[in-house]
């Protein structure tokens, strides 16, 4: 639905710049911005999308993937069409690169989301699937009732917001994991369609410095993203600017979209980057998309006992005792208490 938009300023001509994403589009008049989401209507910037549901389901936490805030949780996953990148290997690029006007959309008021997401006996929100920052108008309020009603309120993000947009969020947000695509500015451009990394390395330590719960996803692309110098520069990263304790994902890329000219990421390249993310003092370093990789599970860093035995998105097991570890009594990072007992729709 069509919604007065937050985050821009009024340009020369009725033109409008808009800075809630780092690309900071200059629209012209009768316009839509980057990321479909947006239009300059008489001068004035609208959402198209606040409210404007293309997708939801009831998903584990642990799919988004967050494996260190509230495990087990169920979460109202939800998106909006379009996006303010255009990666050639989105996996959900029939509802990403595309606008309002194009899918079939349902409009769901923030105060009728909640009430769903408590019928369906979920414990949060989650903005997935396509790029939130694009109807971060509505995440807010939606955020203002969940913490109201004490549901949580999480992204999944390119984490290329910016930081005027994250200030008025932040408040609202408890969680995020945020996809690293690669660690150059040269992949940013060429896979992404935009300019560069900064901005998402400055969300991600932003959100650190503020108090979000983050964990980071690197897809590891076959011979775009995968030399040892490219993820170990990442991995410094992450151990220096965000710390030994932010979880690490390294997923499986699967050919999608129009990147098909590339094969699955052979499983010992992710196994490669999990042990080079623990040898730069990462802590917790997971594995994604390859179901029952030991790499899946929550070891603790100081004596190694299992801690969380996972299979895909489900718990098997679960050893932490007042989050810690029973073993040598080691703290370990955990948001939340584990919740269990439900029945989850994939």
């Amino acid at each position: 639905m069509k919604h007065e938009a937050k985050f821009w300023r009024p340009g020369p001509n009725q033109s409008v710049f808009c800075f809630l994403c780092a690309r900071k589009c200059k629209i012209p008049l009768g316009r839509m911005g980057a990321c479909r989401a947006r239009k300059n209507e008489d001068g004035k910037l609208y959402s198209l999308v606040y409210g404007s549901l293309v997708s939801m389901a009831v998903d584990p936490i642990e799919k988004k993937p967050l494996y260190h805030f509230w495990p087990g949780s169920g979460v109202l996953s939800i998106a909006a069409p379009g996006c303010n990148f255009s990666c050639l290997h989105c996996q959900n690029w029939s509802i990403s690169q595309t606008d309002v006007a194009q899918v079939e959309t349902e409009d769901v008021a923030p105060d009728e989301l909640i009430r769903i997401a408590k019928r369906a006996d979920a414990q949060g929100i989650s903005h997935t699937y396509t790029e939130p920052t694009i109807w971060t108008e509505y995440a807010i309020d939606v955020g203002k009732l969940a913490k109201r009603e004490g549901l949580y309120n999480t992204y999944v993000s390119n984490g290329y917001i910016t930081v005027e947009a994250l200030e008025e969020l932040a408040p609202y947000l408890d969680a995020a994991n945020v996809d690293v695509k690669a660690f150059s500015d040269d992949f940013y451009r060429r896979i992404c369609g935009v300019p560069g990394i900064t901005p998402v390395l400055q969300t991600c330590e932003w959100m650190v410095e503020h108090g979000i719960h983050l964990e980071v996803t690197y897809l590891v692309i076959p011979r775009e993203n995968d030399s040892e110098k490219e993820i170990g520069e990442f991995c410094d990263w992450v151990v220096e600017k965000l710390g030994p304790d932010v979880p690490v994902h390294f997923s499986r890329f699967y050919p999608h979209y129009k990147l098909t000219d590339r094969e699955a990421t052979p499983v010992r390249s992710l196994e490669r980057a999990a042990q080079l993310a623990k040898e730069k003092g990462a802590k917790f370093v997971y594995i994604g998309n390859v179901p029952g990789h030991e790499f899946d599970n929550t070891y603790c860093p100081k004596c190694g006992k299992l801690l969380i035995e996972r299979y895909g998105f489900v718990i098997q097991r679960y050893e932490l005792r007042n989050k810690k570890c029973p073993n040598c009594g080691e703290r370990i990072p955990i948001v939340g208490e584990r919740v269990s007992g439900q029945r989850w729709f994939f």
